[in-house]
């Protein structure tokens, strides 16, 4: 396959507002099956994930339900998209109910070769700003690869866990979670797409919603510690719908190790640290 250059690409901005609306915010805590935040509460952490949604016409989506043409990020023809992990950084809460900003630049594009054909990586950035102040940063690393079969088996043992809370991914649960993220990616709700055209035995569990019930799991079970950073990365999808865990164990007072498994296997992880 010839490499094309998009080196054009990297330093592209934009910024996209959102008034963090709390209706939209109690949509989210039905899909995550979580209290509900009223306007002047903090919003909690990754369900930013949720807001700065930029939707596109039909005519400008491709064969995945992702955008197929040029929007901020380049035009990649067939390729199927990954989430593939990033770094979040919590400076102060978001606040349900006040406009606020988010400004992303792409920082790189690479082009690698992986043991399912040629992967190629974007990282980009954003920056979540309300009444001037910088509340949520962080770094998302995108894979776009080649239409080849998906790695699906686990070969990391999971370690022991001091929480674990088990996760039942609905095709209820999935589609809401599509709803409230405006995500068109096909692979989580058409079943005849995710089958037939990207080689998966059924529906995939959106990357964004593993890592925010990991994350969530890790606050239930320390009640009245703040988030200050969240990084992770999946290592391989999950399929609704079978269960799965997301759990963790302490690595010092102000550190943890979390993930998510399922048949004793690492799908997921992340390390994260309190304020």
């Amino acid at each position: 396959m010839t490499t094309q250059d998009y080196s054009d690409w990297i330093g592209r901005e934009e910024t996209y507002p959102d008034n963090l609306d709390v209706g939209h915010v109690q949509q989210i805590a039905l899909a995550l099956d979580r209290p509900a935040p009223s306007v002047g509460d903090p919003l909690p952490p990754l369900w930013v994930w949720a807001h700065f949604v930029r939707g596109q016409p039909y005519a400008e989506l491709g064969r995945d339900g992702h955008p197929g043409r040029a929007s901020f990020l380049p035009p990649l023809g067939n390729r199927n998209r990954m989430w593939a992990g990033g770094r979040v950084h919590f400076h102060e809460p978001l606040t349900v109910g006040t406009p606020a900003q988010r400004r992303s630049t792409i920082l790189n594009i690479q082009e690698k070769q992986g043991r399912t054909g040629a992967l190629l990586f974007f990282t980009v950035q954003h920056q979540y700003v309300q009444n001037d102040r910088l509340c949520v940063s962080e770094e998302q690393d995108i894979v776009y690869r080649e239409p080849t079969a998906p790695k699906l088996d686990g070969s990391i043992e999971a370690p022991k866990a001091d929480w674990s809370t088990t996760v039942e991914p609905s095709t209820v649960m999935l589609f809401r979670y599509s709803a409230v993220t405006f995500n068109g990616h096909r692979i989580h709700y058409d079943l005849d797409y995710v089958t037939r055209q990207e080689g998966y035995p059924g529906l995939v569990v959106h990357g964004p919603l593993i890592a925010t019930l990991m994350l969530q799991a890790c606050v239930d079970a320390h009640p009245g510690r703040e988030v200050e950073s969240f990084h992770y990365r999946g290592l391989r999808p999950l399929i609704a719908p079978t269960p799965f865990q997301v759990a963790g164990r302490r690595q010092s007072e102000n550190s943890a190790q979390l993930w998510a498994e399922q048949g004793g296997t690492l799908a997921h992880q992340a390390e994260l640290t309190f304020r």
